[in-house]
């Protein structure tokens, strides 16, 4: 507050006395509880950062959320054991890239892209959050307003009716916990992903390529296969993603779509806090957060929450299973490659910590259910039709294989090459052909039923 008497001295009000007077209130007296919370060290300039970025974030108004902290806290986490990308590491991921390029050529009819970047943790912790928060945004709110909800409610009636502007302060702390989340998770991820787009959907701006060559160092440890084989398969799989969401530019919107439309029929609904009993203080921010990581608070889902979510993984699991068998087709000359494949497998099926951690921020994993299946498929299309063929059918997603047909190949296969045709296909055929009874007319319908005259 500024002083009447000297505008540019500010006054001392109290305000941040109260300020931490409720926040230590809010958290039973406990001034490190919200650092808890959030994920964050406990110490004095982690608690002065949490109080920092919650004074900012009150400041802004209803209804949006400052990502900011989550972008610092990502960035913060992945670049903890980060170690210097060398020149080895910079020119065997260009090497992989040159030679995946090549091969790919020869397997499927999408032409690979020309670039490649090899990125270190905190990079992509940093260039692909935009992407996280795209996802997480309908959530946000519903989770703040929740805590909020749940905080309120459980304070003493004399505190409550004297809130006032506190509740912005209390909806601040609520979305802060979440948006700190989200960028403990990113970092997380940024510690374990092996490529830029290793999730199965495009998560770099402008769908861009990308190696963390750290990363696959500890991949390859108890592989037993030379580091140059393993990047060279990892290379190969991430150029055949990038080539196939760059020609098919519908896909990247049909797959991010289905997921927003998901998480925004996440609604938190109170009730479940207070139905957890004992399990959790509502006034106890770190109890809060345990339920948000173990996704408590997120409800059952909707039946649209089911369609959209048999949607995304049916796309998934088409994505995941033409890379394979593409790949799988590319990467045939390397001498342990079909070791690389099956330990690609095994880490995909099993899933990493960040990536549960982040399935519960918005109770969605990115893990097709049904890529053995898919990848069958697409194998057995490809002996049938061909490649090309083969990659003409991601021209549009009505092209695609359904669910059913993913137990189907054979009546998959059959549609794609226009054998199967529906009752208008064939009435219609019959009818240029001459085959089909002409229509009676009405006039004609009318008179037969006429009484005939004498």
């Amino acid at each position: 507050m500024v002083s009447p008497e000297n505008p540019s001295e500010p006054q001392d009000d109290g305000s941040d006395d109260e300020f931490q007077r409720l926040l230590k209130q809010l958290l039973s007296g406990d001034s490190e509880g919200l650092a808890k919370a959030a994920g964050l060290p406990i110490d004095q300039n982690a608690i002065a950062s949490i109080i920092a970025s919650i004074q900012q974030a009150a400041a802004t108004p209803p209804g949006q959320v400052d990502w900011s902290q989550a972008r610092e806290r990502a960035q913060q986490v992945a670049h903890a054991a980060e170690v210097v990308l060398t020149d080895d590491d910079r020119t065997r991921a260009s090497n992989a890239f040159d030679i995946a390029r090549l091969w790919l050529s020869e397997a499927t009819a999408f032409e690979p892209v020309s670039t490649g970047r090899v990125m270190s943790r905190t990079e992509w912790a940093r260039e692909t959050l935009p992407f996280w928060q795209q996802l997480c945004e309908p959530v946000a709110g519903s989770v703040a307003e929740a805590l909020l909800e749940a905080l309120r409610s459980n304070l003493p009636e004399e505190m409550r009716a004297s809130l006032g502007q506190a509740v912005q302060v209390m909806r601040a702390m609520a979305t802060t916990v979440f948006v700190v989340q989200l960028g403990q998770v990113v970092g997380q991820l940024a510690a374990e992903t092996v490529s830029a787009n290793e999730i199965g959907i495009p998560a770099m701006p402008d769908n861009e390529p990308a190696l963390l060559p750290q990363n696959i160092h500890e991949f390859s440890q108890g592989l037993e296969v030379p580091v140059e084989e393993i990047t060279i398969f990892l290379a190969t799989r991430e150029l055949a993603h990038v080539a196939l969401f760059r020609h098919a530019p519908w896909l990247t919107s049909e797959l991010t779509s289905a997921i927003t439309s998901y998480a925004r029929g996440i609604q938190i609904d109170v009730s479940r806090i207070e139905s957890l009993g004992g399990e959790i203080d509502p006034s106890d921010l770190d109890s809060l957060r345990g339920a948000v990581q173990r996704g408590e608070l997120i409800p059952p889902r909707t039946d649209d929450q089911n369609a959209a979510l048999a949607r995304i993984e049916l796309l998934l699991a088409l994505i995941e299973g033409w890379v394979d068998t593409v790949t799988g087709a590319a990467v045939r000359r390397l001498p342990k490659g079909a070791a690389v494949a099956e330990a690609v497998t095994r880490r995909r099926a099993i899933g990493g910590p960040a990536e549960h951690a982040f399935g519960t921020l918005i109770g969605l994993e990115f893990r097709p259910r049904q890529l053995r299946k898919a990848a069958a498929l697409w194998s057995k299309v490809t002996d049938a039709l061909g490649s090309a063929d083969r990659d003409a059918i991601w021209q549009h997603p009505d092209l695609l294989p359904t669910t059913d047909e993913l137990d189907a190949p054979e009546a998959f296969i059959s549609r794609a090459r226009g054998d199967e045709q529906t009752d208008f296909d064939r009435d219609l055929a019959r009818l240029l052909e001459g085959d089909l009874p002409d229509s009676p007319k009405p006039d004609d319908d009318s008179e037969g039923d006429a009484p005939k005259q004498g």
